[in-house]
């Protein structure tokens, strides 16, 4: 659920908001599920449409179920602007965003007359595709990968940037020791095979074919292995961050200084303190109120034995 969004007022609209935002009851689940479903058919009708065999055996066909499509996406999202307190704070959302780019194509298509018009009108219609990135709603993982980005972006675009500047020295020195012949007409075709090189693609359409043009690419390879695996190693550390985050605290211990528990610990792995700061032990109440049974026990027996005649 997004804690950012709020439903408006009281009765159908919060029972809605309950059924649409949320996922902790049957129905909320089976709203998911069959949201999930018409989202991967509708991307898969796209898919089937840009086929010519199929989009001219099956065009009116396709036609229909998309537009089935585009009217039941549009009343949801129409129900989802309902229920909520602040609509527009949705649509200016990433999902937001998402749900009109999947319904907007279908209906502008409607507005855009004459026959040049048709490429636009292939082009709107391929934005349906992103309906796909709706389905990152779904997974509760999908927000560690988008913290570890927002992390690790830094540390990305600082290598990209060092690799930009490495593939623009080694194509402007190929550029100088090959011949055109060779395919190095100016920088940019260079870089072009600069990329290619570095990231060991290597489509083969332009080498070079001087013994020192071979000798930079050999070295351009080499360095594309050394540093190819950088961006993962960073971007995996930061997702292994994010789940440590989620799964552990960083509260200390106020018994051995730890601060290493998972977040549902009661309990220190280490020294058994209660963690809680703002509750007390449960256990300590169980040992005080034996102390109290046990005290009120021998209080008891302790008045008994004075009641009791002495023995003649």
């Amino acid at each position: 659920m997004n804690h950012h969004l709020k439903p408006a007022g009281n009765g159908l609209r919060t029972r809605l908001f309950h059924v649409i935002f949320e996922s902790d009851t049957p129905l909320a689940k089976g709203f998911d599920i069959a949201l999930i479903v018409a989202i991967l058919a509708s991307v898969l009708v796209v898919i089937l449409e840009s086929v010519p065999a199929y989009r001219q055996a099956y065009g009116p066909l396709f036609r229909s179920v998309e537009w089935g499509f585009t009217i039941v996406f549009t009343i949801e999202l129409m129900i989802r602007l309902y229920c909520l307190d602040r609509p527009l704070q949705y649509l200016k959302s990433f999902y937001g965003m998402v749900d009109l780019i999947a319904i907007l194509p279908t209906w502008l298509a409607l507005v855009i007359p004459g026959a040049q018009s048709l490429v636009v009108v292939r082009v709107l219609r391929t934005l349906r595709i992103f309906r796909v990135l709706r389905l990152m709603e779904f997974v509760g993982e999908g927000r560690l990968l988008v913290d570890a980005l927002k992390r690790s972006s830094h540390q990305i675009l600082l290598f990209l940037f060092t690799v930009f500047m490495l593939v623009t020295i080694f194509a402007s020195i190929v550029y100088l020791v090959e011949p055109p012949e060779a395919g190095f007409t100016s920088i940019p075709t260079a870089i072009y095979w600069a990329i290619v090189t570095l990231t060991t693609v290597g489509y083969g359409d332009i080498v070079p074919v001087t013994p020192l043009g071979q000798a930079l690419a050999v070295l351009v390879m080499l360095i594309g292995y050394s540093i190819i695996a950088v961006p993962t190693g960073v971007f995996t550390a930061e997702v292994i961050r994010s789940i440590r985050a989620d799964r552990y605290s960083d509260e200390a211990c106020p018994g051995c200084g730890h601060d290493r528990h998972e977040q549902r610990a009661k309990y220190c792995l280490l020294c058994g303190t209660w963690l809680d700061e703002y509750t007390p032990d449960p256990r300590l109440e169980e040992v005080e109120e034996q102390e109290a049974r046990q005290e009120e026990k021998a209080e008891t027996e302790e008045k008994k034995g004075d009641d009791e005649p002495p023995h003649s």
